[in-house]
């Protein structure tokens, strides 16, 4: 485990990224000035820009990339009816044990992974409560003994309207609202399969335990598409050439019973071998590769996982989860799902209303392939895999040029002889040009440089005395800290370019020069 020597002591890279979180901005416990509430954050102005631009690059990549995907947005509170239907009402359980003295709670396969290291999620309640016998686990509050364990349904509950006996409950996952809109998306947009529905919202489960900062949370975020395809064409792929060759770190299912380790295979021999079960989940964790590593996260650092089967969810034929190396452990970021028709057949079933499409005089109710992906645990990921330090007096970020909360800082030398006004007129030009652009006029301008790196903005413009003399300014770049001088007018091109990865640092000071050998 990374850890950092600070005054005698040590502490982990998790403990140093919450700490820089909290005196940043980046992310801090909901309502904090009353303690807080176990399992509920909230987003600074860094942690919401960095959201943002994530959000913003997964639209890029799952959405706008495609001409059959559409996006929804929709309630958070849904009726009883619709979970009866979906199976959450009977199968979203943890299991849970209560000590016999404190009546502390403990989410039982998360406790016997704790104290003794076996992996039961999935099994049985007997078999859990054997396994807390056998090697004698206690309450680790306390040390006294467990009760047997029993499901707890994680859904947080409701009552819709004034009278009493209206239940609803907040939504666990956000792929309900797109099963119950599929028939006015469908005809409103006259989609032919295949296409997709996608959404971007929030997700409430009553966690037993939250724990580990953004990883297990009551209050979450996802991103979600439901691909909808014809079941006798999900080994028909309309772009299976661009992507088969496409290399995959892979754990399957034989690897795990062995205790063997994920092994690079290519999308095509997933599917030769039977590893992956159709070419559309073949195609999304060819494009879930791509997107994870545009985050900053290195191939090597992530895997998928094909869940063993007592492992996999009510509603799935096979799930697919990618799971990224976390300094405690590795976890599940993104889920791939194979719903087959489950959610749209048991919503008919219970609506009473057809879910199918006609086409070629056939109806048909199609086949779902789901890519989930966790918002919360993927800025924890992104914060661990961009945090650096060492090689300065600071500690800072590397985000990639797209997830930076800002792409530049405009900072005056000195607040005074004119430079504030000019760095303010320059900061509304390139806002003007769409540059996001922050404005920060307050201490040194190496503490401001510092404080710049610290929430991971690639660049900063220092406009100085000669600025007023010449109409240039200095570019300071993060990774290198080092500055070239370049004209005001062509500030925004050049940002734009550097921004965009047109153009490089090394590129950048190859045509203007270096102007300062090391700006720290």
């Amino acid at each position: 485990m990374t850890k950092k020597k600070t005054k005698g002591k040590s502490k982990t890279l998790q403990e140093t990224i919450i700490e820089v979180c909290l005196k940043r901005g980046i992310v801090f416990p909901t309502a904090e000035i009353y303690g807080g509430s176990a399992g509920f954050f909230e987003l600074g102005p860094v942690g919401e820009a960095l959201r943002q631009n994530m959000i913003d690059l997964w639209r890029d990549t799952f959405i706008k990339s495609e001409d059959n995907v559409y996006e929804i947005s929709g309630s958070t509170i849904l009726p009883e009816k619709v979970f009866e239907a979906s199976g959450h009402l009977d199968s979203f359980n943890d299991p849970l044990t209560q000590c016999q003295n404190c009546k502390s709670m403990y989410r039982v396969d998360h406790l016997i992974l704790e104290q003794v290291g076996i992996k039961v999620e999935g099994q049985s309640l007997d078999d859990m409560w054997k396994v807390i016998q056998d090697n004698r686990i206690k309450c680790p509050n306390c040390k006294h003994d467990l009760s047997p364990p029993k499901q707890f349904n994680m859904m947080f509950s409701t009552n819709i309207g004034s009278t009493s006996g209206n239940i609803g409950y907040l939504r666990p996952e956000t792929a309900q609202n797109i099963f119950l809109s599929f028939r006015r998306v469908s005809h409103s947009m006259r989609a032919k399969l295949p296409f997709g529905i996608a959404q971007i919202g929030r997700a409430y489960r009553n966690e037993i335990s939250p724990r580990n900062f953004l990883v297990r949370l009551r209050e979450l975020q996802q991103m979600e598409l439901e691909m909808f395809v014809d079941p006798d064409l999900l080994n028909s792929h309309p772009r299976w050439d661009d992507f088969q060759d496409t290399e995959i770190n892979f754990l399957s299912q034989e690897a795990q019973e062995k205790g063997d380790k994920a092994t690079f295979i290519t999308i095509k021999e997933g599917i030769d071998s039977g590893l992956i079960v159709n070419q559309y989940l073949g195609y999304f964790l060819a494009m879930e590769t791509g997107f994870i590593e545009s985050l900053g996260i290195k191939k090597g650092k992530f895997f998928f996982r094909h869940l063993l089967d007592h492992e996999t969810a009510h509603y799935s034929k096979a799930n697919y989860d990618l799971e990224i190396e976390f300094p405690f452990g590795v976890v599940e970021c993104v889920g791939l799902a194979y719903r087959t028709d489950y959610d749209l057949r048991k919503h008919q079933e219970k609506s009473k209303t057809k879910l199918h499409i006609s086409e070629d005089g056939k109806k048909i109710i199609p086949h779902v392939v789901e890519p989930s992906f966790g918002v919360d645990r993927l800025i924890y990921a992104i914060l661990l895999a961009s945090y650096r330090e060492g090689d300065r007096d600071w500690t800072w970020f590397d985000f990639p040029n797209s997830l930076a909360p800002w792409e530049v800082v405009v900072a005056p030398l000195q607040r005074k002889d004119g430079l504030p006004e000019g760095a303010r007129e320059l900061f509304w030009e390139l806002k003007d040009q769409g540059i996001d652009a922050i404005y920060d006029q307050t201490g040194q301008i190496g503490k401001r440089y510092a404080r710049s790196d610290e929430i991971g903005i690639p660049l900063v413009i220092t406009y100085d005395y000669d600025s007023l003399e010449d109409d240039t300014v200095t570019l300071r770049e993060r990774n290198s800290m080092k500055q070239v001088r370049i004209p005001i007018q062509d500030v925004g091109t050049i940002i734009r370019e550097f921004m965009l990865d047109i153009v490089s640092w090394d590129e950048m000071t190859k045509e203007f020069g270096e102007f300062i050998k090391n700006s720290k």
